[in-house]
């Protein structure tokens, strides 16, 4: 027999803010980012979430991405797929998602990937942006993938993001 190695789902979401984040413009969401974050690590099924200085109010958002102050990133580890998306879009958290277009520019590419890890894997940064490229290299894979190469994944199919920004 076989022995089957239990695996968590990792996921990246990238995007750049429409101004620093000291600036009124982002305000809501960054008073919000602790608020949605605690949310997350609260939910049946989170397993992990890449942590940023600690500072009230500031999220992941010391986490440059190609040196720019104004990337913000999420990067966390579910149980399955299911209690991923029951969190993005079966709280609150769908709400600012909705918004995401009044703090996040355009980026006009894919800024979002999902891969199986072993149970226990905490992904760095540099290993989630290497699979997002992969993703954006190779489309849908099992070393990266997006909402609709999962089977499992319903929730996600009435609530999409079409060509807007991203969160």
């Amino acid at each position: 027999m076989q022995k089957t190695t239990k695996t968590n789902l990792a996921e990246l979401n990238i995007g750049r803010l429409l101004a620093p984040t000291d600036d009124p413009r982002v305000a809501e969401f960054m008073d919000n980012i602790d608020r949605i974050n605690g949310l997350g690590k609260r939910m049946p099924g989170f397993v992990w979430m890449m942590e940023g200085s600690g500072a009230p109010g500031t999220g992941n958002t010391e986490a440059k991405i190609e040196g720019d102050p104004q990337f913000v990133s999420n990067l966390s580890v579910w149980e399955d797929v299911e209690t991923l998306e029951k969190f993005v879009w079966g709280t609150i958290h769908k709400q600012f998602y909705a918004r995401r277009q009044e703090w996040f520019e355009v980026l006009g590419e894919m800024h979002f990937v999902m891969w199986w890890v072993p149970e226990g894997h905490q992904p760095t940064l540099e290993e989630a942006l290497e699979r997002l490229d992969h993703l954006k290299e190779n489309g849908d894979s099992d070393h990266a993938f997006g909402w609709s190469y999962l089977e499992e994944a319903k929730m996600w199919k009435g609530n999409r993001c079409g060509p807007v920004a991203a969160e």
